[in-house]
């Protein structure tokens, strides 16, 4: 049995809220791919500001996007840990409420019916694991509402096949435009129940951008429907152009034999991820 007090857990998750000043490298790396092959000058321009923006937030330790997002805390805890000092999800919240007071981001989390802010950003949304051994792995994504709010649910009957659901991630691009600030990463849960769905899509936007499934069915589709996506021609902050999205990522879960339900949760060009082990 291995023993985590909650102030080692508060103060990592406290250091991955500086994710919100930095875009990943696999994310750096997508978007100076996108800007050197991009023939839409309107676009390119739109790229080089955002690889601008970028560096310049990093070198001056700001923000890259002033919406910095709620949290979204993705825990693997081992069956073999016992945490002290108080709860899993107090010690979470603790560290994103240091976390964002530490660095002067937004306090953009508030009450649905009210609208009354929390003023530290908190609740953070809690995914939590339980694996085996005595390990405690964190990742921290801060995510904005732009992107968000084009999440898009689809209960489909088996019938409609693979066709129904190539059909229903374009469709929800498509509808979605230029609101998610593009080039974007489409995240995208086959199966499931209705929430297991969404939260497999969710996990998608973990991965490193670009990098395939390792299921080969997977992995092709994939590569298709970013085909279709980028065929859209939305581009590079709307302005046309030939990268609508930098990646599709696809994950899948065992489903009812009655249902197919689909899920796709956009993640907008600041892909902004970080990662700890206690």
């Amino acid at each position: 049995m291995k023993t985590i007090n909650c102030e080692k857990i508060s103060e990592a998750v406290c250091s991955l809220t500086e994710a919100c000043g930095a875009l990943t490298p696999s994310c750096v790396g997508a978007m100076r791919a996108a800007y050197e092959k991009e023939r839409n000058e309107n676009a390119k321009f739109a790229l080089q500001t955002l690889l601008e923006n970028a560096e310049v937030a990093k070198r001056r330790g700001l923000p890259v996007c002033q919406d910095t997002g709620m949290a979204v805390v993705f825990v693997r805890l081992g069956q073999d840990v016992h945490i002290e000092g108080g709860t899993l999800s107090d010690a979470v919240g603790e560290g994103v409420r240091r976390g964002y007071a530490r660095h002067g981001y937004r306090a953009s989390v508030l009450d649905p019916i009210t609208r009354v802010n929390t003023g530290d950003n908190t609740p953070a949304v809690l995914h939590v694991e339980i694996v085996g051994g005595d390990g405690l792995e964190i990742a921290f994504m801060p995510k904005g509402f732009g992107s968000e709010n084009m999440s898009k649910l689809y209960m489909l009957t088996p019938s409609e096949g693979m066709d129904g659901v190539k059909r229903c991630v374009v469709e929800a691009v498509k509808a979605a435009g230029s609101n998610p600030c593009p080039p974007i990463v489409v995240g995208v849960g086959i199966g499931g129940t209705a929430e297991k769905a969404m939260l497999t899509a969710k996990e998608q936007l973990l991965r490193e951008v670009g990098a395939p499934s390792e299921d080969e069915t997977l992995a092709a589709l994939e590569s298709e429907l970013l085909s279709e996506i980028n065929a859209l021609g939305i581009g590079a902050q709307g302005f046309s152009g030939d990268t609508t999205a930098f990646a599709v990522h696809i994950g899948k879960y065992p489903t009812h034999i009655s249902a197919l339900p689909v899920a796709v949760n956009i993640q907008c060009n600041a892909v902004r991820v970080a990662k700890t082990a206690l």
